[in-house]
């Protein structure tokens, strides 16, 4: 990224926006249109944490309230991958109840960081019982270690906990398991030697994956293994499809290719420009690089998901992640990945991570800097959860969605479409254009007026806004008038909707996003 060029190039545009834009919307899907499946909005969860999120004695009622609500607009709860970071870091151990974990401290870079060593027992899977009925869960399993009888021990377990009657009654599946957390990077964080390679990992790979599909039974079982899971393109889809991977014993049952993806990385630190995200060139350019793996993978009949993707990498970066910018950002990048083929988004989550959607328990220090919180600051939404609220929304209940990106003549206003049963139902827009806390002036708007492109609509829609004060804001949203800053995710505040000529087309402010449901 060149945050400066971006930064120029937004300020730019503020200066023009006083213009109407139109925007033709077909009324029926046209043949580009992608499917926009109902668990689009996933989750992927720091693996050494997982007991706080699902909670150990009862369900976290935190999670699942802030669950329910993006599950109650689709039907469908959000799935669960359980991994990342800590998953190369873990052992199983028939002794431990359910985890035992060892931290190294924090620091004001990483407040909450990762932990260095992971022991789980049976009790640690079990907890599955806790996500929301109808979840599917991925599960990660430890490749860094290289040891087969580890790797057997965690898939075993994984399979048992899934056969106890607890989880059986709870309506959680296990869809797939992850053999390894980016192994791309291995030769980069001690894990393998400096000349490790995409042979050396499908060769690896393929030794440990083989023993574990046999000894859990894994096609018997119905679960499959979650391929690649690759940071980035150092490894790729078409370099371990060309070494056959899909014809080992462990590859016959990839289902799905997973990469990651973020933006940029707060690994050392940084200063990250809020307005350097907010700008449809950068998303577009994040996503596009993987337009030969989304088609590779889909032409060996396999679906492809970001298995995990957030902002920018090492838990986020302050005054980026944690803003309501961000939860635009996350509104155009998901959907846009919608558009490219990518089936599923897990954005990951940790605890104290800065580019959480949600906190599920109280922090005792602060996700900036680490400093201490007294008192603790309560469990809550963070603004990217909003981006979740609209997203599912636009997604609906029917299981069958369709979707297309709009052309909208603006560098920094995004459109979408939905289709269900062949016919245009719902349509969000974006504007992108940062409105800061240090803004001055009138705040800048777009006119967006409507072209129905097919057919003829009604003259009458209703539309729900998703209001920001500020692009930079850490709180105070709220869609369609509700807000979810509440003591349990609940949304709070009396439903408001508008209506809408279509014939006249509507408004927009910039940092604002908006639904229109025809």
């Amino acid at each position: 990224m060149h945050p400066r060029n971006t930064s120029l190039i937004a300020l730019l545009s503020i200066s023009s926006l006083a213009h109407a834009l139109n925007v033709s919307l077909p009324t029926s899907p046209p043949d580009s249109s992608k499917p926009l499946v109902s668990t689009l909005l996933a989750f992927s969860l720091e693996q050494d944490r997982w007991p706080d999120w699902a909670g150990t004695d009862a369900p976290n009622p935190f999670t699942r309230n802030a669950l329910g609500n993006y599950a109650r607009l689709t039907g469908t709860p959000p799935k669960i991958r359980v991994g990342a970071n800590s998953e190369d870091h873990t052992v199983f151990s028939p002794t431990v109840t359910i985890n035992e974990n060892s931290f190294p401290p924090p620091n004001t870079v990483t407040p909450y960081p990762e932990a260095t060593s992971v022991v789980v027992g049976d009790g640690y899977y079990q907890l599955s019982r806790f996500m929301l009925p109808g979840t599917q869960m991925t599960w990660g399993l430890d490749l860094g270690l290289n040891n087969v009888t580890n790797a057997v021990n965690m898939a075993k377990s994984i399979i048992k906990a899934f056969r106890t009657p607890a989880v059986r009654r709870s309506g959680v599946t296990l869809e797939s398991v992850e053999l390894g957390n980016e192994p791309d990077l291995y030769r980069n964080n001690g894990l393998r030697p400096s000349n490790w390679s995409v042979s050396d990992y499908v060769t690896n790979w393929e030794a440990l994956a083989g023993p574990v599909a046999a000894a859990a039974q894994l096609s018997k079982s119905g679960v499959s293994f979650l391929g690649a899971s690759f940071a980035g393109q150092g490894f790729t889809p078409t370099q371990i499809f060309n070494l056959g991977i899909l014809d080992s014993d462990g590859g016959k049952t990839i289902s799905t290719i997973s990469q990651h993806r973020y933006s940029a990385a707060f690994c050392n630190g940084g200063d990250f420009p809020l307005i350097s995200f907010m700008n449809k060139a950068n998303v577009r350019g994040n996503l596009t690089v993987f337009n030969a793996d989304i088609a590779a993978t889909q032409q060996h009949g396999l679906r492809y998901i970001f298995g995990e993707t957030g902002s920018i990498a090492c838990h986020g970066a302050p005054g980026v992640s944690n803003t309501a910018g961000a939860a635009l950002w996350v509104i155009d990048y998901t959907l846009q990945a919608a558009t490219l083929g990518i089936t599923e988004m897990f954005f990951h989550e940790g605890i104290g991570f800065k580019y959480n959607f949600f906190q599920p328990i109280s922090l005792d220090r602060s996700i900036i800097d680490g400093s201490a919180l007294n008192p603790p600051q309560p469990a809550q939404v963070q603004p990217s959860y909003y981006a979740g609220i609209v997203i599912n929304t636009l997604i609906g209940r029917t299981g069958n969605a369709q979707i297309v990106e709009l052309s909208v003549p603006d560098d920094n206003v995004s459109g979408y479409a939905a289709f269900e049963h062949g016919r245009l139902v719902r349509a969000v827009f974006v504007n992108l254009h940062a409105w800061l806390v240090s803004s001055t002036g009138e705040r800048p708007s777009v006119h967006i007026d409507l072209d129905f492109a097919g057919g003829r609509m009604g003259r009458r829609a209703t539309a729900r806004r998703l209001v920001i004060g500020h692009a930079d804001d850490t709180k105070g949203l709220t869609f369609a008038g509700q807000s979810f800053e509440t003591s349990d995710a609940s949304p709070r505040g009396r439903l408001a909707t508008e209506f809408v000529d279509t014939a006249k087309g509507l408004d927009l402010s910039a940092t604002e996003a908006v639904l229109i449901s025809f």
